[in-house]
Formats: C-alpha cells, structure tokens, sequence
C-alpha cells in the first residue's frame, strides 16, 4: 500500500477548481465581479493603511491592529481570488500540486490570522473600556508588538501543519475540487489513503485557533457590556459602544459566515453552499471592513481626508 501509495501520489501532477459555475456563459459575468470586488479590497484596505501609518493621531494600538487587520484581509483575499481570475481568463481550470499546497498554506495562515486578531482587539477594547486608567501600560508599543508577532506564529502552526500532512496523502485518479480554491477537505475526500489523522488535526486545530480567540472575544464584549450598563449617564454609554460598533459589526459577518460552512451537520454539505458562504467571508467580508470602520469612525474620516489632501470629511459612500 505504501508503494502504490507513493505512486499516486506521484502521478498526481495537479487538480482542476471547478470554480462557482461551469457554464461557459457566466464565466465573464463571474470575471468581471471578482475583479471588481478583487480590486475594491486591495484598494479599500491599503487606504486604511495608509490613512493610519501617515497620520501621527492614529498611532495608537486600536489602529495598530486595524492596520495589520487591512494587510491581513487583503493577503487572505489574494491567496485565491487571482489564481481564481487567472483560470477564467484562460479557461484553464487547472492548479498545480505545489500551486495547492501553497495557496492552502497562505489560506490557513491569513485565515487563522484575521482570527486572533480580531480577537486581540476584542481585548484592546476591553483594557479601554474597563480599565482606562491602565491602558497606556497594559498596551503598550512593545506589548502590542509582542502580541502581534505571537499571532503570527501561533498562525503559522496549523497551516504548516495541515500543509505537511496532505503532503503525506496519496491522491486518487478522480482530481476535482467543487470549489474556487483548494479547500482542504474537499482535498480529503479524493484521497485513496487513511486520511484519519488529517481529519482529527482540522477538528483539533479548529478548536483550538478558531473556538479560542471567539471565546476571547465573547468574554470580552461581556465584560464591556457590564462595565457600560454601569455607567449611569446614556450619553457614556452611547460613547462607550460607538468605540466597539466597527468591530463588532466585523465580528459578527466574519464567524456567522464561517459558522454558516462548518456548524451544519456534514449530511447537510453542498459544495455550492459552501463556496457561496467562503465567498462571504474571503472576498466580500475583507472587502466590506474598510467601508467599516471608516463610515463609522470620525478619525479615520480625518486621516483619509488628509491623504486625499481634503479639508471636507471623507464620505466613502458618496
């Protein structure tokens, strides 16, 4: 078994994405969307990154984090979208192996990473909110940096992890993947080898970096909500939850869409279910957080009214 195995696996040379639609007719209509949405992203979140990294009064740990947030969501949206593109023009559905385990490595990595932080965040808002007094220490530059580069390596854990264990899975004849990028467990499923412990590390890993930075930031927001319900006058309250409007609302799109792939029971699975929901949250969710936090943030409307070298209020919906 091992030898044929390694022989299948071998002659395995690459898997073709099926992609959102196989009818020849709406591949332009499909190519032109995603461009559009493609660029929008790229455009919305290296706004927000410049917008932050020009304008001194925003170098704070809030949009620290909302800048790395901007980078993270526009890697997570390139890691599929142009090879997606790329296939249409060509009308070549084709990925290479290697072009798999890559783009699945990238997927994982920006995915988890937009995960934590969120989370980090989430926990940003409570030391403002609950423990002002200590917030210039409890985050401060070096902390936040530290925090940052843990994200980044508890991120990279489980996608070089999953990477290294399909490497170790032996592929059938039958190459189709029903969606728009490699998703590792339609991967599995045109396995022709024990795929156990493959399965075991996406449920361990999914609990472990996806159900704990969402219990953090559950914990968090209840704390916050206990600390503005304490505050007596309606006005501080309204202040206090306008800070955390942006990224709830953030929050709230990017797990309700991930819960929409993953809580269904697997009887319930349809491929094109889940591409319309991975959709959601890789493309339309990254491209919607620039518009944001920046409809609902007067500082960010500032610093964009500067970058445009504007005294008017930038409105990015006008």
């Amino acid at each position: 078994m091992g030898k044929a195995s390694r022989e299948n696996q071998t002659a395995v040379s690459d898997f073709h994405l099926l992609g959102l639609s196989e009818r020849p007719e709406q591949q332009p209509l499909l190519f032109g969307i995603f461009l559009g949405m493609y660029l929008a992203t790229m455009l919305g979140n290296l706004l927000i990154i410049l917008a932050i990294s020009s304008d001194p009064h925003l170098h704070t740990p809030m949009y620290f984090f909302l800048a790395n947030l901007s980078l993270t969501d526009a890697c997570f949206t390139s890691a599929s979208i142009p090879k997606m593109l790329a296939n249409i023009h060509t009308q070549s559905w084709t990925i290479s192996y290697s072009e798999c385990l890559v783009q699945l490595y990238f997927l994982v990595m920006f995915g988890g990473l937009d995960n934590f932080l969120l989370a980090v965040m989430a926990y940003d808002r409570y030391v403002a909110i609950c423990q002002p007094l200590y917030y210039s220490t409890a985050m401060s530059p070096q902390l936040c940096a530290l925090m940052l580069g843990m994200c980044w390596v508890l991120t990279n854990f489980p996608a070089l992890l999953h990477t290294l264990l399909l490497t170790r899975v032996a592929f059938c004849s039958h190459k189709a993947i029903p969606h728009f990028y490699c998703d590792p467990r339609a991967l599995l499923k045109l396995a022709c080898s024990d795929t156990h412990i493959n399965e075991l590390m996406i449920i361990t890993m999914s609990l472990m970096f996806l159900t704990t930075p969402l219990m953090l930031i559950i914990l968090s927001y209840v704390r916050i909500s206990c600390a503005v319900f304490g505050i007596t006058s309606s006005a501080g309250r309204w202040k206090a939850f306008s800070t955390c409007g942006s990224h709830l609302t953030v929050v709230l799109l990017f797990y309700g869409s991930l819960m929409g792939v993953y809580l269904p029971p697997p009887s319930t699975h349809s491929a094109h279910r889940e591409s319309r929901a991975a959709v959601l949250y890789m493309v339309i969710i990254p491209m919607l957080n620039p518009l944001i936090y920046s409809l609902r943030n007067r500082d960010m409307k500032k610093a964009l009214s500067k970058l445009f070298g504007s005294n008017k209020t930038f409105l990015p919906c006008q």
